[in-house]
């Protein structure tokens, strides 16, 4: 396995905070790393050190092969970077700032025409390409933002929150050209408070806090971090709610939840043959169930045990030179 992006105890202080304390990161080749965090945990202050505008105090990192410290050039030459705010120009069009970037890169300008054209195109701005970016939508900012991180090609894309603020329809756009990208080899840092993102996107995630990564692994098993699945039973009658009342507390030696308005009953579910249990109890009992299924614990759930706090909320020592939103 071939990894894009490794960091190894990464250290960083601003004045007497430490930021980051021994951070570990590691994104495989056209993977999509999710780091999650409350504010402050780190991991903004983490991304400006694999993107080499920071140099850590203490580790080592690596990217696409280059090593941050020793060729932060050649780091820089295969690295594209969308932060938590849209850094185009307001004044200038989304073709002019395209091209501007290409040129940078040291595009001719008939290459950074074409890209710019390519990449409106792709990203579904080719009618606002002439039109300045103040007339933008938010929405259509944060895609032009996205393009702009692409121009040079990069092999490694961070995104830094990358759908703060956006309405749900706009974030669902994000996230379908952020998971195109996977497929065409791109790996991708994703920081986001947004757990329903990490959700959607991270093939495998890292969670910080405090300045340590605490938690790692695929979604699926950061959930089953929080505990047990969860039996959750719909009664076609709320009228029979008290009868399944009994039933579970016999098959789980538990009280449940129960509403007795929707008829709808909770209970954990550590015991894998419950469920066949449960309907063989409710069917002598000639109870119906409009619902019956078993669900892992929500990331959020996951997050809050992980870190004692829920996503978004704010650490009691946020870093000095960072960002509230880091």
């Amino acid at each position: 396995m071939t990894l894009a992006v490794q960091a190894e105890g990464l250290v960083k202080r601003f004045g007497t905070t430490k930021a980051l304390d021994g951070v570990d990161l590691a994104a495989p080749a056209g993977s999509i790393l999710g780091v999650l965090g409350p504010n402050g945990a780190g991991k903004t202050t983490s991304v400006r050190i694999l993107a080499t505008l920071l140099k850590p105090d203490a580790g080592n990192a690596t990217v696409a092969g280059h090593d941050v410290l020793r060729d932060p050039v050649g780091v820089r030459g295969k690295i594209g970077l969308t932060g938590q705010y849209a850094s185009v120009d307001e004044e200038l069009t989304g073709t002019e700032n395209l091209v501007l970037i290409g040129r940078l890169l040291e595009m001719s300008r008939s290459s950074a025409k074409a890209r710019a054209k390519e990449l409106l195109e792709r990203f579904g701005l080719t009618d606002a390409g002439n039109r300045a970016i103040k007339t933008y939508s938010g929405g259509m900012r944060r895609r032009l933002d996205l393009a702009a991180s692409l121009v040079g090609r990069p092999e490694v894309l961070y995104l830094d929150e990358p759908t703060t603020g956006l309405d749900p329809r706009s974030r669902n756009q994000v996230w379908d050209m952020v998971g195109a990208l996977t497929s065409e080899g791109v790996t991708v840092l994703l920081t986001t408070q947004y757990l329903e993102e990490a959700d959607q996107l991270a093939d495998r995630i890292s969670v910080i806090d405090h300045g340590r990564v605490v938690a790692e692994g695929r979604a699926d098993e950061l959930k089953r971090h929080s505990g047990s699945q969860t039996l959750q039973v719909r009664l076609s009658d709320p009228d029979d709610v008290t009868a399944t009342e009994t039933i579970l507390r016999e098959l789980t030696e538990r009280s449940p939840t129960a509403n007795h308005e929707t008829g709808l009953l909770t209970t954990p579910a550590e015991d894998p043959v419950l469920m066949s249990a449960l309907v063989r109890r409710l069917d002598e009992a000639g109870i119906v169930a409009d619902e019956l299924s078993l669900r892992l614990p929500s990331l959020d759930e996951a997050f809050l045990s992980i870190t004692g706090k829920p996503a978004g909320g704010e650490d009691s020592t946020p870093e000095s030179g960072e960002e509230s939103t880091a």
